[in-house]
């Protein structure tokens, strides 16, 4: 009772200072009594959870319950724990950051002196990921192609005979993400400790804060109160959504009133609009809700519930689909256990429904299948048969047939390798519904609240800047008289970006602007400068305004703003040493007359585009404005195989991305002595690397540069194949602008029978066509409606595929009769 307490104690004080809570996580959200405190948000009666998966009588350890909060406030939470139950007795917890088998590899190799090239070969032939790794012992028996690269190689031979020595130990210590421990006294009375700065942990200034020495498992061998504290940026991205719903439109939303089955979240859900929707964002979590018909909330929790490693590598996720789509048969081991497998189509899906199986089949409490759910999901084989032969016994006993109980007793024991928690499930899809809900109905706001939070991280932001103009929203350039620190709604359909983006530019320096600009907007840079604290705006901070686009509105372009900066500040300054002096009023005070606050600004020629995007990237990490790929956006749908955001992954094909080389990082290989390079790749979904090796960049040096569009042709390498990124080694490159002009792209006009042109529209056609001679080919495709389909090609007739003639021509015969496409 003590534990919920506490618990209940600080989710409350969150609450009440607006801190947003999770609705639940883990198996706590099973429990009537959580709910019933408001611990959780998840009615585990009407979700048909297990109280006994979170607690029960044959449990030996103490039960824990994990919270979520906003990313942003977690440490107000902390700080309040601090305060509430003492700062001597509430401590965060040391982890041990152990050395694995490729760390070990790598270190000892740089040790030894081997090529870091020839480290990193042997180092990704030992399999290492979230749901599988082998140790040095075990990857010498186990994988013939890491054996056979050591042996016969004493240098590698003697790495991985020293790496094997040191695998396994500490290699650092470090503050586990979310632990708090609570002691009844002076926590150094019951366990050793340590002290660490702490940022961003709500600690006091100055102050550090008490770290336990032991780690998780020893705390609570000792009986030490345990709980974790974690922070959730989809917290954080709800709860900025509904404030700006509530300020823009009256309207007070109770996200946790929802009632799950709105078709237009299903609809959104199933068209693969799934960006910044919580826990579906990958590809695959995509695909597979497109491809189930996703059409109501238990499709998301069994979505969450196989989308991990265990149900992908058996396949379960596409069985679960073909049943729900009826292309597969419904069926049951045994006829009792129809009402406990219905929801899941007769797939095992969740551990509850493993506890279920062995009350219904084997007699067992729930507490007893709580003890065979846990032994199941253990590594310990002596301990699974021990505990599945136990229930085939007992099935046996209660008369179901032998075969049948030896077959249940192996699907619990594959089972076990990958049941996941249905109470978990459920709390993480009641997220997953929310912010579907928000993006179908308040797209604008949702979408400023999701770019808010990855400010941090330029794919991120590109990639939902890119979501957002998919939607329908303009995402605008930072204005100081329009944005504030976060992004911001200023219409149904348009957001500002917000000014706290901006490199150089602090939240002092931002309050400043926003508190001048509330009595009126500003009008021009010679009055901005004078009603702003030019103690916090200096020059670098209005350099960087300029560069970013903030101060658009004040000229014609953003050349002269820049140029006319230094007019601007030095009379800004002396106005505000008068004023300060007693001598004049920024306003006039009816003794000493205000000097004029619109300067002229200085004629000078705009910057280029290439100019204006590249110093607009360097303030803000990505272009806003516009985009370097934008004039060759149909060469990139045409000739692109792949995005930036697809890059990563391994393919035995080649394949070709249009993008913009960013940064050429030039290097000489340490074992030829040539030179190779690493480029950074831009498009519209976001940046990733490449590289260019000695014999294609010799070829390729004078092609390859900074700043240039170009699409590329390359492949990946054998010994990458799963890498999670697999690096993109580049082969040939050719300039953008070469493709159009080389005929690569031709001219498609295209009707129907039907629908086919008059003789005199065809005649007027054919003018424009003459008028517009150029390299591309013309194409002529015919369709009578019923599948016949002919495509002709002209002989004679070459036409310019850009400029203005598409356009004339889809004015002239229709948007869809006009199409460019690929040559040959």
């Amino acid at each position: 009772a003590g534990y919920f307490l506490i618990v209940q104690d600080f989710i409350a004080a969150a609450r009440e200072r607006g801190i947003p809570v999770g609705p639940g996580r883990g198996s706590a959200a099973g429990s009537l009594v959580a709910y019933g405190l408001g611990i959780t948000n998840v009615d585990p009666l009407r979700f048909d959870l297990l109280f006994e998966r979170f607690l029960n009588p044959e449990r030996i350890s103490m039960p824990d319950i994990d919270v979520d909060f906003c990313f942003e406030r977690r440490g107000e939470v902390i700080e309040y724990v601090r305060q509430r139950y003492g700062r001597s007795s509430v401590g965060q917890i040391i982890t041990f950051g152990t050395m694995k088998a490729r760390a070990a590899v790598k270190d000892v190799a740089r040790l030894l002196r081997i090529p870091p090239a020839d480290a990193d070969k042997l180092t990704k032939l030992i399999p290492s990921g979230p749901g599988f790794a082998l140790s040095l012992p075990e990857a010498m028996k186990k994988v013939a192609e890491f054996r056979d690269a050591v042996e016969g190689n004493a240098a590698y031979e003697r790495c991985v005979r020293l790496a094997s020595r040191i695998e396994g130990i500490s290699r650092h210590a470090s503050v586990h993400a979310a632990g708090v421990v609570i002691a009844p006294g002076p926590l150094s009375d019951y366990v050793p400790v340590c002290t660490a700065p702490t940022r961003g942990a709500g600690q006091a200034d100055g102050e550090d804060a008490i770290i336990t020495q032991f780690e998780m498992g020893p705390l609570e061998k000792v009986g030490m109160l345990k709980m974790d504290l974690l922070g959730l940026k989809t917290l954080t991205v709800i709860h900025d959504a509904v404030g700006m719903i509530r300020q823009r439109h009256g309207i007070v939303l109770d996200m946790d009133a929802q009632d799950l089955e709105d078709p237009e979240v299903y609809r959104l859900l199933r068209a693969g609009r799934t960006a910044g929707v919580f826990q579906f964002e990958s590809p695959l979590a995509t695909e597979t809700l497109r491809n189930m018909r996703c059409d109501r909330f238990d499709d998301l929790v069994a979505s969450n519930a196989l989308l991990r490693p265990g149900p992908l590598d058996a396949g379960m996720h596409l069985v679960f689909i073909r049943r729900k789509l009826g292309q597969e048969k419904v069926s049951y081991p045994h006829p009792l256990l129809e009402e406990v497998l219905r929801p899941t189509f007769g797939v095992i899906t969740y551990q509850e429904q493993v506890m279920r199986i062995a009350n219904v089949l084997a007699g067992y409490s729930l507490a007893e299948a709580d003890v065979l759910r846990k032994a199941v999901g253990k590594k310990d084989q002596e301990l699974i048969d021990q505990e599945v032969g136990r229930f085939i016994a007992r099935a046996v006993d209660k008369g179901i047939a032998p075969a049948l109980a030896e077959e249940l007793g192996g699907q619990i024991k594959t089972f076990g390798r990958y049941g996941f928690n249905k109470s978990h499930s459920v709390a993480y899809s009641l997220l997953s519904y929310q912010t579907a809900w928000l993006k179908t109905h308040y797209p604008a706001e949702f979408m400023a609240a999701l770019l808010s939070s990855e400010i941090g991280s330029t794919d991120k932001v590109v990639q939902y800047i890119a979501e957002a103009r998919e939607l329908g929203l303009e995402v605008l350039p930072p204005d100081v008289n329009e944005s504030g620190f976060k992004f911001t709604v200023i219409s149904e359909h348009r957001i500002r970006f917000g000014l706290g983006a901006i490199r150089n530019v602090g939240r002092g320096a931002i309050e400043s602007m926003i508190q001048a600009r509330e009595a009126e907007p500003f009008s021009s840079l010679a009055e901005f400068t004078q009603r702003v604290d030019l103690r916090l705006c200096n020059k670098r901070v209005l350099e960087s305004l300029v560069a970013a686009g903030a101060l658009d509105g004040f000229g014609p372009h953003r050349a002269q703003l820049a140029a006319g900066l230094d007019e601007a500040l030095r009379e800004a300054q002396f106005l505000q040493q008068e004023r300060e002096a007693g001598q004049g009023s920024l306003f006039g005070d009816g003794s000493t007359p205000a000097r004029p606050a619109h300067a002229t600004l200085p004629e000078l020629p705009p910057w280029s585009e290439q100019e204006r995007l590249t110093r607009e990237k360097e303030v803000l990490g990505f272009f806003i404005s516009g985009h370097p790929l934008e004039r060759f956006r149909t060469e990139a749908e045409l000739f692109g195989t792949r995005t930036t955001a697809t890059l990563g992954e391994w393919s035995e094909h080649q394949v070709t991305i249009a993008t913009v080389i960013t940064q050429v990082k030039r290097q000489i290989s340490k074992k030829s002595g040539k030179e190779y390079a690493r480029l950074v790749l831009e498009d519209f979904q976001g940046t990733a690397e490449a590289i260019v090796f000695p014999d294609a960049w010799a070829k390729l040096n004078q092609t390859i540069r900074a700043d240039l569009p170009v699409l590329l042709t390359g492949g990946y390498s054998a010994r990458d194949r799963g890498e999670e990124r697999a690096p993109f080694v580049i082969e040939r490159a050719r300039p953008l602008e070469e493709l159009m002009a080389s005929g690569a792209v031709a001219l498609t006009l295209t009707w129907k029978l039907s629908e086919a042109p008059t003789p005199e529209l065809l005649r007027q056609a054919a003018t424009l066509l003459t008028a517009h001679p150029g390299p591309a080919p013309l194409y002529i495709e015919w369709s009578d409606g019923n599948g016949e389909r002919l495509r002709a090609r002209a002989r004679t007739v070459r036409v310019a595929p850009s400029g203005d003639l598409p356009a004339a021509l889809r004015q002239l015969l229709g948007p869809d009769a006009v199409t460019l496409v690929r040559a040959g």
